[in-house]
């Protein structure tokens, strides 16, 4: 696969799909922080399993308020919506 292509597929994935009204994309930098902190944290204990729990909450409110702020069609700032209230639910439970 030359560079040219792997660019191509970058781009792609960054705008979403499908391409009219993406509603899967590449995940952004707070997603990425928040998805390998999970992984952390279930292979972790003690403060480490702590502070890495913080890190995928702290991830995933920041990634639900960029939906939400800036997501790319209203189905996407809705979903950014709805995980920040379910993450507020489950913080108050």
């Amino acid at each position: 696969m030359d560079d040219s292509r792997i660019t191509a597929l970058w781009r792609r994935a960054q705008h979403g799909w499908p391409a009219r009204f993406p509603v899967v994309q590449f995940p952004n930098a707070p997603l990425i922080v928040a998805l390998v902190a999970s992984l952390v944290a279930h292979l972790s204990s003690g403060t480490l399993h702590d502070v890495a729990r913080v890190v995928t909450l702290l991830g995933l409110i920041a990634w639900a308020a960029l939906e939400v702020a800036s997501g790319a069609n209203w189905l996407r700032r809705l979903l950014g919506a709805g995980f920040l209230v379910y993450l507020a639910v489950r913080a108050l439970a």
